[in-house]
């Protein structure tokens, strides 16, 4: 039916674009493979040499240029392979792609098998190499050469990396004799007289899409017709040939049959509404990983992190690698793939990207010697081991346990176990391989016997069977019967064994066929469980993204300065137990460029993947209104996979098209000419064009037109200068790394490609040090009033994380050497060592990079000393940090929040040596111009305040300076009493702290405190001069430098102010000024303090001043405090901060209700004391308790009940306490109180009623207004809603 769906011009809609031979060139002979880190301690059978492509056919294809370097490279990733007669030689197989510059691939297959070497030119090079590596080793038989790994702390990671790789020879290379054997010569060796020699040669087909199975089974029928006993049944041109030009691509929602050599061979791919094409085996991959390990390395995948696959197996790497890429529709991987790493790229490793690559592992290698150039971030996976390393700082992925789960039942359904490793392991090709496949394993072709059991029949029956149950007519049939010697009276004997064999399977498939029906089905099961679970999270994002633009080209053109996406409403949606995941993976390249993509669909065509997500989500919408469920985090199962299973079972059961039969071409006679076990040179001429007709050729230039469209929109193909420009840009980093020009190794185009990095990582730091800006600056803003918060604690501290990420990454580009996990920290470590020898040699303290830090009002502090070494030294002392990678994160993060981390850097860098020592000519860190550049982005982060150290680090002992500040009067700087202290923060407080007498200054060592909040001062009242004016009391975080000012400037004393022996004062953050680095002037506005004037002095001393505010303006102040109390419980809760400032702090509750009670307050001095508010208190409570004996009952309000017994209560467990905190002390802890127990709407009609209040008030006092009272106290009435908790400094010794 599709049949005529083929000719020359028709590649986009064939099968297979190239058939390729790669192999030994007799011509050229040994070539060594210098780029595949060459080990010459090797026996030369052990060594590398140069593989060439042979041959391939045809010449060229216009939509898919023939790319020789490439191709040879992936089909003999680690180049020529020698044996003899005496090692093993089972055939292996495995793929490969080639990422094209548009971001689409093309897909390898290659099938690699071992042929005698029949070239005496070659046996006697071989032999000539083998003699003087004797030669060579009987002279150092005595003193064995160390191995190149352990090579001086000098050499080059990537030359330690190459040598570690090439260190250990497989068993069979070794010799017996114990000397010689730790020197890698082999015992027996090679002897052109004695043994038989082989080399590798290579099958390849190359295809536009993944049919693996499919291709597997042709080249391994192909193999087998070359080793057969028997010629195969047509010359292999006409099966080259019919893969080539007449078997063509099966569309979309159909399945397709075309013939191998000997069996037919089927393919289906996937409809238009269905998940694409993916046909390597996801069950071997999770059988190699194991269910928990796939889902921890799919997690690294999708929060682009590095990862590194690391296997001997070739075919393992492609499995793993394509399979993790498959499960992450329908977002895409949008950075370096390289699958397959031939050795000649090792310096693709080095690559300041994130990138998903794979490593050929030598057996027996060890782990521990594998020096990679960045492991920070770096997610290891050795998958012949079954086990993963994880970068540090993992968010799990969400719902973890019930989605491993919901995989472990799929697995166990088909019968496979989800714990890795569990299946027994095939040396050769992959887990499922047709009993076909497994003849081709065995040495010795005898073995191919009809079983009767596995479908398998004698070669030459075989050879003839396959092709006669194909052929339509009886000429034919006769025709190759005479030409294969198979005498048709045997046919129908034949035809009957077959039949019955093949009733063995289910539906008259054979098993081959079920096995492929099981694999497909369990594939696109285990997908639609990944694909549910993106259905669920995403479900919503369409009303978060923001498309604002009224055309493609202006979007295009301010695409950089453009926000697509809602990130904190969207974040505000979500599960709390998916944040953590959540706001890192919406970083991401990948979900940008989903979004990118979904914006674009308005005025294009969807990209395909979007188009089946959105198909997705709209019908689970039709069958589920979602609304009430949507924060919830209950896990919701896939429920499709049975009919998803259907589709591809029905498909595989009814075929619906078959390509063209194998036929004879028009070749000249006697060329071609078979001989057992060699693959013949095939003729050239009726391989280099296809069938020409002219229908044919019309359909396909149509059909290749649709495809090139589909193509170009699956693979984001821009074709216009705009699209290019912008949206290319953000993914640029990795441009040339994801589409390696493996043809091109020269110093100049690897040279280019570092200036790419350079040039992709300064933009990667400008990029986040202004969104680390705009969204910090937001945030300030709206504290003080202007705009929307947007910006999560959460969001912060993701975008802090990703820049310790892109340090390592610079730090990791170029290194030579490198001690640990961490480049930045290795560096800062010889940086450490050799400071701490000059310092030793000079007998001076290290004054490289110190300086003393000048805090502005931080009168009687020291100054703070400021290096490198020293916050070097405060992380190393952190007992909590076990790892190099997390040394270097702390000490980002206390820089950062020291602002220093620019001037950090650039001392650090400011030893050339050191950098010259560490780094390659073209690192990121030795380019002068883009490192000032880099250090100025990072000095920009100066303008804002993080506390990123201080609240992650919490269990943390940190010491703490206190210094107490009295004012200079007469003697008031002198007390004959017993300080004391008590610092607290938001994380908790340092307990009571005795001060040494006359003292004032002390250092303590506390669990981290957090942000300080308040300081409780006091004295014991003790000896002469007990009375003490304290102007401020001074605590500095001795790691972070942060320095806090607690105001007071009122006396602590017995008959003196208030009276008070305690009070509590509230902090505020004292900002550092550095007068050298440019960040002044960019300060964060403080935080409230301790309130001033009023609070401090007694309220007869304001009597005369014209300060006194006004009755608006006390009604403004007091909403202004409610309301910033209920904005605080209005933020997420861990971004609250201090609800202690907003009661007590200037501006607060209790300073604003303080001049409330104020107004009108009458000022006569009675007995020249003092009168404070809290007087009035006392004098309402005891009117209250004492109305019987008084008589005075008319004259209280009715009823008295229970708000006055509550207020009298209070009023009497404040006095009754043992502390003494004075008047205003016991004013703000009662209003404290009252707010946090609802009670202040309740008490304020009692008080504003009474003859109390007309003895202690003016007639036109706010307290006598009813109007003001009572809105006051529905003002008052709106924080009963919030659970208002108080510090332990405020309540202890409190009895209610």
């Amino acid at each position: 039916m599709s049949a005529t769906m083929s000719g020359s011009g028709s590649a986009p809609c064939r099968f297979a674009h190239y058939f390729i031979i790669c192999g030994i060139d007799n011509e050229t002979g040994l070539e060594p493979d210098a780029l595949a880190g060459e080990n010459f301690d090797q026996s030369p059978l052990k060594r590398t040499f140069k593989s060439k492509v042979l041959a391939h056919y045809p010449e060229n294809i216009e939509c898919s240029p023939f790319d020789q370097d490439a191709v040879n490279m992936l089909c003999m990733p680690k180049g020529l392979s020698f044996r003899t007669q005496r090692d093993s030689r089972t055939p292996q197989f495995h793929s490969f792609l080639i990422t094209r510059e548009d971001g689409s691939r093309t897909y390898g297959f290659v099938h690699t098998f071992y042929e005698e070497v029949t070239s005496p030119q070659i046996c006697s090079a071989m032999q000539t190499l083998h003699q003087m590596h004797q030669a060579e080793h009987n002279t150092s038989a005595h003193n064995c050469p160390s191995s190149s790994s352990s090579s001086s702390s000098s050499s080059s990671s990537m030359d330690s990396l190459a040598s570690s790789l090439d260190e250990v020879e497989s068993p069979s290379s070794s010799s017996s004799q114990g000397g010689r054997r730790s020197c890698g010569c082999s015992g027996e060796g090679y002897d052109s007289v004695r043994d038989t020699l082989y080399v590798s040669k290579a099958m390849c087909l190359i295809t536009p899409m993944p049919f693996m199975h499919a291709c597997k089974r042709f080249l391994s029928q192909m193999h087998l017709a070359v080793t057969s006993h028997q010629p195969p049944p047509l010359p292999l041109e006409s099966y080259v040939y019919n893969i080539l030009y007449e078997v063509p691509l099966p569309p979309p929602g159909r399945s397709l049959k075309f013939h191998g050599v000997y069996e037919p061979i089927l393919c289906q791919r996937p409809g238009v509404g269905e998940l694409p094409l993916a046909d390597f085996p996801l069950g071997e991959a999770f059988r190699l990983l194991g269910v928990e390990n796939l889902v921890q390395l799919f997690t690294c995948v999708l929060l682009e992190m590095q990862i590194l696959l690391y296997s001997q197996d070739y075919q393992r790497l492609m499995v793993v690698a394509e399979g993790i890429t498959t499960l992450l529709f329908p977002f895409q991987w949008q950075h370096v793939y390289v699958p397959i790493l031939p050795a000649s790229l090792l310096h693709f490793l080095d690559a300041p990207v994130p990138y998903l690559m794979g490593l050929q592992s030598k057996e027996g290698t060890d782990r521990s010697k594998l020096e990679l150039p960045q492991e920070a971030n770096l997610c290891f996976v050795d998958v012949d081991n079954h086990c993963i390393e994880l970068p540090e700082d993992f968010p799990q992925f969400p719902n973890r346990t019930e989605f491993i789960q919901e995989l472990s039942e799929v697995l166990l359904s088909f019968g496979l176990s989800p714990t890795e490793g569990n299946a027994s392991p095939e040396p050769a090709v992959s887990t499922q391989s047709s009993t076909l496949e497994k003849e081709l394993k065995s040495t010795s072709l005898r073995e191919l016997v009809d079983d009767k059991r596995n479908g398998n029949l004698g070669g030459e029956a075989l050879d003839m069977l396959e092709l006669l149950q194909g052929n339509p007519t009886l000429e034919r049939l006769q025709a190759l019967a005479k030409r294969t010697g198979v005498k048709v009276a045997r046919l129908e004997a034949l035809a009957a064994g077959q039949k019955a064999v093949g009733d063995e399977g289910v539906g008259g498939r054979s098993p081959v066929e079920e096995e492929e029906l099981r694999n497909a089905k369990l594939n696109v099961q285990l997908r639609e469980v990944f694909a549910a679970r993106f259905a669920t999270m995403f479900a919503d994002y369409e009303s978060f993204v923001i498309q604002n633009s009224p055309d493609l080209e202006s979007w295009l053109t301010n695409r950089e300065q453009m926000h697509n996406f809602d990130k904190a409403s969207f974040l505000s949606d979500q599960p709390e137990p998916y944040l953590p995941f959540l706001s890192h993976f919406i970083e991401t390249q990948m979900f940008a460029t989903f979004i990118d993509n979904k914006i674009m669909s308005q005025w294009e065509e969807k990209e395909p993947l979007l188009r089946v997500f959105d198909g997705r989500i709209e019908k689970a919408r039709l069958y589920n209104v979602r609304a009430p469920s949507l924060r919830s985090s209950v896990y919701q199962k896939c429920t499709v996979l049975k009919e998803s299973a259907q589709a591809i079972e029905q498909r595989l059961r009814k075929i619906d098209h078959t390509a063209i039969h194998p036929h004879l071409l028009d070749m000249k006679i006697g060329q071609g000419k078979y001989q057992q076990g060699f693959f013949p040179k095939l003729q050239a001429d009726v391989l280099a064009s296809g069938p020409t007709n002219k229908w044919s050729n019309r359909t396909c230039s149509t059909q290749r037109r649709v495809d090139r469209h589909r193509q170009q929109n699956e693979h984001l193909v821009l074709d216009n200068d705009l699209k290019e420009k912008y949206m290319q840009e953000a993914r640029n980093l990795g441009k040339n790394l994801r589409q390696p020009k493996l043809s091109d190794l020269s110093p100049a185009v690897i040279a280019q490609t570092n200036w790419k990095f350079v040039e992709g990582l300064l933009k990667e730091c400008k990029m986040k040090t202004k969104r680390m800006l705009v969204e910090k600056m937001g945030r300030e803003a709206v504290e003080l009033g202007h705009g929307e918060a947007n910006i999560t604690g959460l969001e912060e501290n993701t975008l802090i994380a990703s820049l310790c990420d892109l340090l390592e990454r610079i730090w990791s580009h170029g290194l030579l050497v490198k001690q640990g996990k961490s480049a930045l920290w290795s560096h800062l470590l010889q940086y450490q060592a050799r400071e701490e020898k000059n310092e030793l040699l000079s007998e001076s303290p290290v004054s490289n990079g110190q300086e003393r830090r000048k805090l502005e009002s931080s009168v009687g502090l020291p100054a703070l000393r400021v290096s490198v070494i020293q916050d070097m030294r405060h992380i190393q002392n952190m007992g909590e940090i076990k790892t190099d990678v997390g040394r270097a994160r702390a000490w980002i993060r206390l820089s950062l929040e020291k602002k220093l981390l620019s001037q950090h850097l650039k001392q650090l860098l400011s030893n050339q040596a050191l950098t010259k020592k560490l780094y390659k000519r073209y690192a990121f860190l030795r380019c002068e111009e883009e490192k000032e550049q880099f250090l100025f982005h990072l000095l920009s982060l100066n303008a804002v305040d993080y506390f990123c150290f201080t609240s992650v680090f919490t269990t943390i002992m940190i010491p703490y300076r206190a210094v107490i500040i009295p004012i200079k009067k007469l003697s008031n700087t002198m007390t004959t009493s017993n300080p004391w202290l008590c610092v607290s923060g938001v994380l908790g407080d340092s307990g009571t702290l005795q001060i040494t007498k006359n003292v004032l200054e002390m250092t303590f060592d506390r669990q981290n405190l957090g942000k300080l909040t308040t300081v409780q001062l006091g004295h014991d009242n003790s000896g002469l001069l007990a009375k003490w004016l304290v102007d401020c009391v001074m605590v500095r975080n001795e790691i972070t430098g942060h320095t806090y000012k607690f105001p007071c400037g009122r006396w602590l004393g017995k008959g003196v102010d208030d009276g008070s022996l305690e009070r509590v004062l509230i902090g505020e953050f004292v900002v550092p000024c550095n007068d050298d680095e440019g960040g002044r002037g960019a300060k964060t506005p403080p935080l409230q303090r301790s309130p001033s004037q009023i609070r401090r002095i007694s309220i007869t001393s304001l009597t005369g001043r014209g300060n006194k505010p006004t009755t608006v303006q006390i009604q403004e102040s007091i909403g202004e405090a409610v309301n910033n109390i209920i904005k605080h419980f209005h933020k997420p809760e861990k971004e609250r901060g201090s609800l202690t400032v907003l009661l007590c702090g200037e501006g607060g509750l209790v300073w604003a209700l303080e001049q409330f009670f104020q107004h009108g307050f009458r000022s006569a001095r009675i007995f020249q004391k003092n009168v404070f508010v809290w007087d009035f208190y006392e004098r309402v409570v005891a009117l209250m308790e004492n109305a019987d004996q008084i008589g005075d009952l008319q004259e209280i309000p009715e009823p008295l009940g229970p708000n006055c017994e509550s207020f009298c209560r209070y009023v009497n467990a404040v006095n009754n306490m043992p502390r003494n905190i004075g008047k205003d002390g016991k004013f703000q802890l009662l209003v404290c109180l009252g707010a946090r127990d609802r009670l202040l709407p309740q008490w304020l009609p009692l008080l504003a009623e009474g003859p109390v209040n007309t003895r202690m008030y003016e007639e036109n006092a706010l307290l006598r207004d009813k109007l003001t009272v009572s809105s006051l106290v529905g003002v008052l009435e709106t924080l009963n809603d919030f659970p208002i908790t108080l510090e332990t400094s405020f309540t202890k010794s409190v009895e209610l």
